[in-house]
């Protein structure tokens, strides 16, 4: 299955781009969101996994170790694997904005706060 077609990539993308300053482009030739110029979330190879930016990975990982994993790649990184089969939507956008979240500058977490403010 190419990643384009992959039934997760819309949602993240929805999700995405209602943040402030996001971007996307490609790394290692998969679809990226950057937060400013920083990356924050990248669908993997195979269309069923995102690599994710946090700071609980520990949490997240020993709460539901089917669900949220790391490769030794990924070991000495702040970010985390998710396997997209098995997290439901409302926890998939809690983690991509907090995944923004870490990333974004003061600037753009104003614009965050601002466009909370006004919703």
């Amino acid at each position: 299955m190419s990643i384009y077609f992959s039934p997760y990539l819309h949602f993240i993308r929805n999700v995405a781009h209602t943040l402030p300053g996001v971007t996307e482009k490609l790394c290692f030739d998969t679809p990226a969101f950057y937060a400013g110029g920083k990356l924050f979330a990248r669908l993997k190879e195979d269309g069923e996994t995102l690599a994710i930016n946090t700071e609980e990975r520990d949490k997240w990982m020993g709460a539901e170790p089917e669900t949220f994993f790391i490769t030794d790649h990924y070991r000495n990184a702040k970010y985390m694997l998710i396997n997209l089969g098995l997290i439901d939507q409302p926890t998939l956008t809690q983690l991509l904005v907090q995944a923004w979240k870490n990333r974004a500058s003061k600037k753009l977490l104003k614009m965050y706060d601002e466009q909370a403010t006004e919703g």
